[in-house]
């Protein structure tokens, strides 16, 4: 009995642990109960039992087992943090309960797993469960298929993934346990009933017997579909739903079942079921062989094999295009029938195993089996059929577009036939998603043809396709393109929609559901086209794309739109002039039809008014127009001689086409009438006010056709200008949708011809309006005009260059909210038109097999030959069709090739192939686009960069969607290669973002984008990360979450993580393309200068651009007077040569980055590159400099550099702003062959970087890699004289941008054929490394070596020398390691090498030559730092390129975390303290500046002037990024400037907001100053070095002493500061010489006042977060923890005069994190029982100065109550301040004064305690109180110990003459702080003045702890 009274004291959650069942019993009993009193599911008495449950699941004893399963049912049921205990749980309810032989304990456990599945965690239950079947206990695998079946049967196929379960049917089939089998079979009937007959593929192999009795019982099951029974708790809407109708039942109830089931249960395709099989190495190693044989037996051999291997339904993917290519052969040429049968079955096979996968390969058979349709027999052609229905499911119509109509006009009618019936089969399973009207117009135009066939059958092949197409986009679609058929026809391509069966029993467009109940007409109106009610259709688009909402924007019910779909609805009989006359009669007065044709004008002119007036009152809907138009030429009809009435008959006609339902055959009864008077000059205003009324009724397209033709069918040159510039006009009214463009280029080139000057300037006025919406394309129609014309014309297009066209404002009002989505796929649809009309090429008959067999040879060379002959025919046709031939698999081959230049080359060629073929490119996506991706697989990053180019062409002309569409996106992700991860997912990040909406496949991404977020790349993770929003975007969080919840636990937490924090950067997505905002982004370049101070430049463009807006009649006039004066350009020449646009590079770059204009990079300059460099120059340089830089003449050229040479000085800031544009303009001369523009232009570089590098300027990425690879090509010319040139600008441009950026342009350098060049690239390599060392290299110096090293073998004598010095000076760095780094030379190689380093007079460093560590040479030199390359200087000191923003804060980071392995500790620096004792850190007067030298320099430095707050800023960011530079001189110089600042108090606030930009650079000076030392171990170097940590450290220290400064300074930074002072403290190498200690004392003194001085809760914060990092970290030393306890330790003694200015919520929350992330077992264990120490103390002191009042400071805790942090402090509450803070405070004090002043003061004490008289309690509060003051413990007085630094004292080394000056400042300092105690007693924290009233108990209690501890 005295056991069990011990454990029945113990709370619930104990007795559940305890060893004795019973009390197990108790526990559970108890537990269960509080389970059900809970009410509130987020209680924290859940938490209590979380790590519990399941020990209440695998309890041993089995009576306590049953009460504890039904406890921990209650809890899964009921508490919110069930779900975390998923996994254990249910593995121990698998291996535990179910193997129990009580049917009660199977029950529960059956129970939990469904509750589990209940609460949201059927992935992770159905995983157990799964595992539970192979376990060799048949009671547990029985159990578990028990579960599984009551799983699938209650929650449904939504919920329990059913794939899974399937696969293992057949292996629990065949156990041997008959119960399994019989409950397998039981499982089987139910997965049937969810998916039918997907069920039968999976289970055809298993024994017949078994499939029989499962057919039989599958038979016996209802035909009704299943419904969910028990639901989600997310589904708790469904569950009362069900449960309602289960009330309700009876017929009702089972209707609404029946349509409810079709939602919830989804449809499951057999395929997914199934296990993919391998076949590729199945094949006959003969295959390729035998199928090339001459004798037709072999050939059936192997087909027969493949027919065999393809009857699996699910084959694995793979490379099958060698296969598809062998069959597309067998099917295309070969002569025998049964063979092609044979093959067509294979690539049925094929296409129906690999589905979209297969999709690659379509684009090359589909023509091939078109083709192979004139063969007659009909087992030919249905196997044909087969193949190519097959083959169509696996691509999209749209990619087989092009091969169906190239064979629409075929000589042989069965090929004609067969090619419409499979359109007709295709297009059954398309939608009008994607059946768009760009798609169905080619497609309809094509049929119509043959719907006039002569052969029978290709007619009715020909009305089915209709049909069909008719039946899915519904008869408004189709309806324009049948205007001009006869109605017979018409009616038969009705009558065969009406047959039409679409696919899968998809509804088509435009006809509602059957069923009718109210529930079911909002999904059915929601697709629906035309007839639907409008106002639906905004709602279900917003988040759609245009061409998605196109269709439904037809609903609008107002024909009024410029579309021809709508306006040949409005359809119109010609009416007789009587029946006019009767019209009009009715509603016009009598006697304004009495005067019409009076002779008397005034009297006309009556009747006009009388006319005018009617119509402007007149009804619309009753308004007969084509009547009253038609009155209008009533006798003298349009040859009235009265202007006046003229212009009222033209005002008649506006106002009626403009009121009324005005019918094309109306305006066909005027047009001409009023095309005769546009001329005139009295009526030729109201004659365009006519006209445009006609074009907003009968749309732009009809009626400016019209206008045109009639224009120029008259002779008068008036009229036909005026029509044109009408047109003008109309087309920014109107926009662009759907003009008939190449009627209007045939009219314009007519007018260009014309010999009237007025007509020809207004052709180009039209052509630059249309310029605006066909961009360059429009060109290339006027190409064989005359030359003065075609400049007129280019004129014209340059002006518009860059313009957006304006938003229309006509054409739209009549139509609905809706159809503005459809004009924009109006007008896109004319772009391609547009294209659609350019004159293209076949190239197919010059792709010949020898040139393809060329691409493919051995031999590179010939490769090459292949290869320039390709690019050859591409720059020949200029625009090129569709079909290629073999050519695509020929150029995949090529982009893996070894030989890099090839891969880039057939990049070069794919990107002519994109421009050159348009739109039609999209067929060749899968078979060629995606392969380029394997190009980013490549480590250079040029070859990677043309990739991207290459792939940003082909997006440009297919569009995105088609790149995400299918798996082939998500198998480039899966592929574990860094650089191709990392490319793919950059060129993700910028493209999504763009596109409204992405295909679902999408999805497949996501696993793999998991994994790259945990990739051991950093790179990889960091894309990663970026791209994570992105995806957000579009995916939702929701998705991403559940795709998550799938992945391994320790994976799913941090990204889940991740995906928390992208949540919160989720961009927008882009809405519809709104055209006003677009307008008016047109005019930026001149708007954009208000806000800021007025430029010249921007204003005076802006007046052209508005009266070009508004009077475009006028801009033939205004260019003529812009031209006059040729004389006013010399005149211009005196001003500024640049202007200076705010933010303009950057635009430029963010431009090229979002692929809006061509990236720089190409291997000979085209046109586009020249025009595009023109116009982004345009706006930023004088216009006659821009004549002279284009001009054609090369003086021109020499002339401008002269120019720039000479505003060179004077416009240093125009010439930075503009210097991507001038160095890109540079590079183009660096293909002339004028020898002397060469040596100019090298002359001006030469200035330009010198001017660069005095003004401290670094190149952008942006401007080097447009730059640089160009000006290598220079380095190989022949002329000595320009090389020499050349290699003194790649020396200046060192000092503009960083030397291990150089280096790997100068290694492609190396790959030239070019001999020169190779040679002196290789000498500036070796030179390189020579000045660096292996930083150069950056992260591939064993792979640059070797490239190097491969160079020695050279024919070329001076390429080997090069080559060979190069190694040399690599030797002359690392030593004997560079042997390993070249890796295998040849014999002879390596004794050149051998002898050329026994030559060298330079022998290796002594640090250098054990190389041991080489990766951290690598981190060490390669952060930040490049190299200054003085031509003529042996010593030139390293540069660090720049600070950037970026670089700096994340590089700080990883390389902070980290002490050097290499450091050791010296002991001498470390006092050998106790566990308990709190060590001393001398003190320093703060006011006296540390013993260092500053040296002296006579450098100019930057002025700060107080004039400008701008100029301020950029002025200190200028000194500060001199401090980071690696040029000592240049960094003392930054440091004495600061230094100067820091003296002067006054000054304080130019640093004021840089302070942590200034400690980030004094940070990154050290870490160079670390790698110097490490790199160069001379004497000179090495006291550079010293001197300039001395001018760090010194100025750090000035900055810690100006308190208002420190105290900006953030946590992270003082982090990084506090662990970069402390590491540089633990160097050894700080401690060999005087100088050396010195500099570490210093360093002692920074972190003294950076304690005292900075903001506590900073300094707090940043401590915290290092010792966090100290117990986590395995690379930081245990003398390294210690400093950073030492540290925590001065700041607990600071406590007491900082605790007002304390943010101690903040702090609180830092040591929760703290105690979160670091778990108790790490803080117990030895090595980090200090820091725990550490954080108790400080959590005690912050109590003991605040009080009971700081629990009110927790409020930043999440879940306070589950925090360790109240716990300590309720343990503080609960009891006297903790007996670790009182020892080590007491033992400090005992080290101050002498030993025995402590022993006689405690025993004043205990003799009072002793004592036994009876006191009050103010008696005992008073003697309290004293001893308190006399031990430390009160804070009525301070310590005087109380502000002794608690680092390392100093005086452990030996003595030195700076020790008595320490000793001497410490002295005075405690002196006057005793003082200044002595005279301040500082009362206690209020808090503890509000806390309960003292109690006599509680006293004694305290005072007889204090007597203990003084025994």
């Amino acid at each position: 009995m005295g056991d069990d009274s011990e454990w029945m004291k113990l709370p619930a959650d104990q007795k559940c642990e305890h060893k004795v069942w019973k009390a197990r019993l108790s526990g559970y009993t108890e537990a269960l109960q509080q389970f059900q009193r809970i009410t509130d599911e987020k209680s924290p008495e859940w938490g209590k039992y979380q790590g519990l449950i399941k020990k209440f699941v695998t309890d041993s004893n089995a009576v306590a087992q049953l009460k504890g399963l039904e406890a921990a049912l209650a809890y899964i049921e009921n508490a919110h943090l069930a779900s975390r205990t998923v996994g254990e749980v249910v593995s121990g309810v698998v291996c535990k309960v179910f193997n129990q032989p009580k049917a009660r304990a199977k029950e529960l456990g059956s129970d939990i797993c469904l509750m589990y599945i209940e609460i949201e965690k059927a992935e992770a239950v159905q995983e157990e469960l799964l595992k539970g079947l192979d376990n060799k206990n048949p009671k547990i695998a029985l159990a578990c298929v028990e579960v599984l079946r009551r799983a699938v049967s209650e929650f449904g196929s939504k919920i329990i993934t059913l794939k899974p379960v399937v696969k293992v049917l057949p292996k629990l089939f065949e156990s041997r346990e008959k119960a399994i089998r019989d409950e397998a079979k039981l499982l089987a009937v139910e997965v049937y009933r969810w998916i039918r007959d997907a069920l039968r593929p999976p289970l055809q192999n298993i024994n017949s017997v078994l499939l029989k009795e499962l057919e039989e019982e599958w038979a016996k099951l209802p035909t009704s579909a299943p419904r969910q029974s028990r639901f989600l708790r997310s589904q708790q809407d469904l569950r009362a739903k069900f449960e309602q109708q289960q009330q309700n039942g009876g017929e009702g109830g089972d209707e609404g079942d029946g349509e409810d089931s079709e939602e919830a249960a989804p449809a499951v395709d057999a395929y997914e079921l199934l296990e993919a099989v391998e076949i590729l190495s199945k094949l006959p190693k003969d295959f390729h062989e035998k199928i090339e044989a001459k004798k037709w037996q072999e050939r059936k051999e192997a087909l027969e094999a493949l027919e065999a291997l393809t009857k699996n339904p699910k084959l694995e993917s793979g490379e099958y295009g060698d296969v598809v290519k062998a069959l597309n052969k067998v099917i295309g040429k070969d002569s025998n029938v049964m063979l092609v049968t044979l093959a067509a079955k294979c690539v049925a096979g094929l296409a129906a195993g690999l589905r979209k996968k297969f999709g690659t390969y379509a684009g090359h058979l589909v023509p091939t089996i078109l083709e192979k349709f004139k063969e007659k027999k009909a087992q030919v052609v249905q196997a044909l059929q087969e193949a190519i229905d097959a083959v169509f499911l696996s691509t999209t119509l749209q990619n087989v577009n092009e091969d169906v109509l190239a064979v629409m006009d075929n000589k042989n009618p069965s090929v004609r036939q067969q090619a419409s019936l499979f359109l007709a089969r295709s297009i059954r399973h398309c939608t009008p998603t994607t059946l768009p009207k760009s798609l169905l117009k080619p497609l309809c135009v094509a049929l119509l043809k043959q719907v006039n066939d002569s052969a029978p059958e290709v007619r009715d092949a020909a009305f089915e396709a209709l049909g069909t197409a008719m039946k899915v986009v519904g008869e408004r679609a189709v309806n324009p393109f049948l205007a001009d058929v006869d109605k017979l026809k018409v009616d038969k391509i009705k009558e065969c929609s009406e047959k039409v069966e679409l696919a899968g029993g998809k509804k088509p467009s435009g006809q509602p559901k059957e069923k009718a109940p109210p529930k079911a007409e909002p999904p059915a109106e929601a697709p629906a086209k035309p007839s639907g009610p409008p106002k639906k259709t905004p709602a279900a688009k917003p988040s759609a794309p245009s061409k998605k909402g196109k269709p439904a924007a037809s609903k609008g019910s107002v024909p009024g739109k410029a579309k021809k779909a709508e306006n040949k609805e409005v359809a119109e009989a010609e009416l007789s002039p009587e029946a006019c006359e009767e019209k009009a009669a009715a509603v016009l007065p009598a006697s304004c039809m009495q005067m019409l044709d009076s002779s008397n004008w005034k009297e006309r002119l009556a009747a006009m008014e009388e006319f005018h007036k009617a119509v402007e009152q007149m009804d619309s809907k009753e308004m007969p127009c084509q009547a009253l138009v038609r009155m209008l030429a009533k006798k003298p009809g349009w040859k009235e001689t009265n202007f006046q009435v003229m212009q009222l008959k033209l005002q008649v006609v506006a106002a009626v086409a403009q009121r009324g339902s005005f019918s094309r055959t109306s305006a066909l009864a005027v047009l001409e009438a009023v095309v005769e008077k546009i001329g005139d000059v009295k009526c030729g205003v109201r004659a365009k006010e006519a006209l445009t009324g006609i074009a907003e009724a009968c749309g732009l397209p009809y009626t400016a056709e019209q206008v045109v033709s009639l224009a120029f069918g008259q002779k008068n040159p008036k009229n036909q200008a005026e029509a044109l510039n009408w047109l003008c006009n109309a087309i920014k009214e109107f926009g662009f949708a759907g003009v008939n463009v190449k009627a209007f280029i045939n009219n314009v080139k007519t007018a260009l011809a014309a010999t009237n000057p007025a007509v020809r300037t207004a052709a180009v006025s039209l052509l630059s309006v249309m310029f605006l919406y066909m961009g360059a394309p429009l060109r290339m129609f006027f190409e064989g005009e005359k030359a003065a014309l075609l400049s007129q014309i280019d004129a014209e297009f340059e002006k518009m260059k860059g313009q957006t066209p304006p938003a229309p404002i006509r054409g739209c009002s009549k139509a609905s909210g809706g159809d503005e989505a459809d004009e924009q796929e109006e007008e896109a649809e004319a772009g391609e038109e547009v294209v659609d009309l350019l004159p293209r090429t076949d190239i197919s008959d010059k792709i010949t097999s020898e040139m393809v067999s060329k691409i493919g040879d051995k031999n590179w060379k010939i490769r090459k030959e292949g290869l320039d002959e390709v690019t050859a025919v591409l720059s020949e046709a200029k625009f090129i069709k569709p079909s290629l031939g073999e050519l695509p698999l020929a150029l995949k081959a090529r982009l893996t090739d070894s030989n890099k230049i090839l891969v880039q080359q057939t990049l070069s060629i794919l990107q002519q192939i994109a421009t050159a073929m348009g739109p039609a490119l999209k067929q060749h996506v899968k078979s060629l686009g995606f392969p380029i991706f394997t190009v980013l697989t490549d480590s250079k990053n040029t070859v990677r960069a043309a990739g991207l180019a290459t792939l940003n062409a082909w997006v440009e002309q297919t569009g995105l969607k088609l790149w995400l569409e299918g798996e082939e996106l998500s198998e480039e992700m899966k592929k574990e290669n860094p650089f191709l991860r990392q490319e793919l997912l950059g060129w993700l990040a910028v493209k999504l973002p763009t596109q409204r909406s992405v295909p679902s496949d999408l999805l497949l991404c996501l696993p793999h984008l998991y994994s790259c977020l945990e990739d051991r790349n950093a790179d990889v993770r960091k894309k990663a990360q970026e791209a994570l929003p992105v995806f957000m975007m579009h995916l939702g969080y929701d998705k991403m979450n559940r795709a998550a919840a799938k992945l391994k636990p320790a994976s799913k937490d941090q990204v889940v993580g991740l995906l928390e924090k992208a949540r919160a950067s989720v961009p927008a997505k882009p809405s519809a393309p709104a055209k006003e905002p677009a307008a008016a982004a047109s005019n930026v370049k001149p708007a954009a200068a208000p806000p800021a101070p007025a430029k010249t430049a921007p204003v005076s463009e802006q007046a052209p651009a508005e009266a070009k807006k508004t009077k475009p009649a006028s801009a033939p006039k205004t260019k003529a007077a812009v031209k006059k004066p040729p004389g006013k350009t010399e005149d211009d020449r005196s001003g500024p040569i640049f202007t200076l646009l705010p933010n303009g590079k950057e635009q430029r770059i963010k431009e090229e980055k979002s692929l809006k204009v061509l990236k720089w990079n190409f291997i000979t300059p085209r046109d586009e590159y020249v025009e595009q460099l023109k116009t982004q120059m345009t706006p930023c340089v004088a216009k006659w400099l821009m004549e002279d830089l284009f001009h054609s003449d090369f003086q021109k050229h020499i002339k401008a550099i002269g120019s720039m040479m000479e505003h060179l000085d004077a416009e240093v800031e125009a010439t930075v702003s503009c210097l991507d544009l001038i160095l890109k303009w540079f590079t183009l001369r660096f293909f002339d062959t004028n020898t002397s523009v060469l040596m100019k232009a090298l002359e001006y570089l030469k200035l330009l970087f010198g001017a660069l590098s005095n003004k401290d300027y670094h190149l952008t990425e942006h401007e080097a890699t447009s730059f640089i690879p160009y000006l290598i090509l220079k380095v190989g010319e022949p002329k000595d004289v320009v090389r020499k040139d050349v290699r003194s600008i790649i020396s200046q441009l060192r000092r503009v941008y960083p030397a291990s950026r150089v280096f790997p342009f100068l290694m492609d350098g190396t790959k030239s054929k070019n001999s020169k060049q190779r040679a002196e690239c290789l000498e500036e390599l070796g030179c390189l490394v020579g000045l660096c060392g292996m930083s150069v290299f950056q992260q591939t110096a064993t792979k640059a070596l070797r490239e190097i090293a491969v160079h020695i073998g050279d024919r070329d004598t001076a390429v080997r020398n090069a080559a060979l010095n190069a190694v040399v000076m690599a030797y002359n760095v690392c030593g004997e390691q560079v042997y390993k780094l070249i890796g295998q030379l040849s014999e002879k190689d390596m004794s050149m090498l051998e002898e050329r380093i026994k030559r060298s007079a330079k022998k290796p460093s002594a640090t250098a030559a054990p190389a041991s560590k080489p990766p951290e040479e690598k981190v060490a030199g390669s952060a930040n730092a490049s190299v200054l390359r003085k031509p003529n200087s042996e010593e030139a000191p390293l540069k660090l390129s720049e600070i950037r923003s970026q670089n700096a804060v994340e590089q700080l980071q990883p390389q902070s975390s980290a002490v050097p392995r290499e450091f050791q500790l010296d002991p001498n620096f470390i006092v050998d303290l106790p566990e308990t004792i709190m060590p001393d850190l001398l003190e320093v007067e703060a006011t006296e500046a540390s013993p260092l030298d500053v040296p002296e320099f006579k450098f100019r430095l930057p002025s700060i002037s107080s004039s400008s707050t701008h100029e301020e800023s950029s002025s200190i960011n200028l000194v500060i990024s001199q401090v980071a530079s690696s040029d000592a001189k240049t960094s003392i110089q930054g440091l004495t400037k600061i230094g100067e600042i820091l003296q002067q108090e006054s000054r304080w606030k130019l640093l004021s907001g840089h302070v942590d930009e200034f400690i980030v650079a004094a940070l990154m000076q050290l870490r160079l100053l670390a790698s110097k030392r490490l790199a160069d171990e001379r004497l000179e170097r090495q006291q550079q070095v010293e001197k300039l940590y001395n001018s760090v450290v010194n100025t750090l220290n000035l900055l810690v002493l100006a308190g208002k400064l420190a105290q900006e300074a953030s946590p992270g930074v003082l982090k990084d500061l506090v662990h970069a002072l402390l590491s540089l403290i633990l160097d050894p190498r700080h401690q060999e010489s005087s100088k050396e200690s010195q500099l570490v004392r210093s360093i002692y003194i920074v972190l003294s006042a950076l304690c005292k001085n900075a903001d506590p809760t900073n300094t707090l914060s940043a401590l915290l977060m290092l010792l966090q990092e100290s117990c986590t970290s395995t690379a930081c030393s245990p003398e390294f923890s210690e400093m950073v306890m030492k540290c925590h330790w001065r700041m607990i003694k600071l406590l007491p005069e900082k605790i007002e200015v304390l943010y101690l919520d903040r702090i609180l929350l830092d040591i929760h994190n703290f105690m979160k992330i670091v778990p108790k077992e790490t803080l117990k264990q030895k090595s980090n029982a200090m820091a725990h120490r550490t954080v108790k103390t400080l959590l005690h002191t912050l109590y003991r100065l605040v009080g009971p009042k700081i629990m009110d400071n927790l409020s930043l805790i999440e879940n306070r109550r589950e925090s360790e942090v109240e716990a300590h402090l309720r343990r503080a509450m609960n009891s006297a301040p903790s007996q670790t803070s009182k020892d080590s405070e007491n033992i400090q004090k005992s080290r101050i004064q002498p030993p025995a002043e402590p022993v006689q003061i405690s025993t004043k004490p205990a003799a009072s305690f002793s004592s036994s008289e009876t006191l009050n309690p103010a008696h005992y509060q008073e003697r309290l109180r004293t001893l308190r003051q006399l031990y430390g413990l009160g804070n009525t007085s301070k310590s005087v110990n109380e502000d002794k630094p608690t680092l390392p004292a100093v005086s452990a080394k030996p003595a030195v003459s700076s020790m008595d000056m320490l000793q001497s400042q410490l002295a005075k300092l405690r002196e006057s702080r005793e003082q200044q105690d002595s005279q301040n007693i500082r009362p206690r924290s209020p808090s503890r003045a509000a806390g309960p009233p003292p109690d006599l108990n509680e006293f004694k209690a305290r005072l007889e702890r204090i007597k203990a501890n003084l025994r």
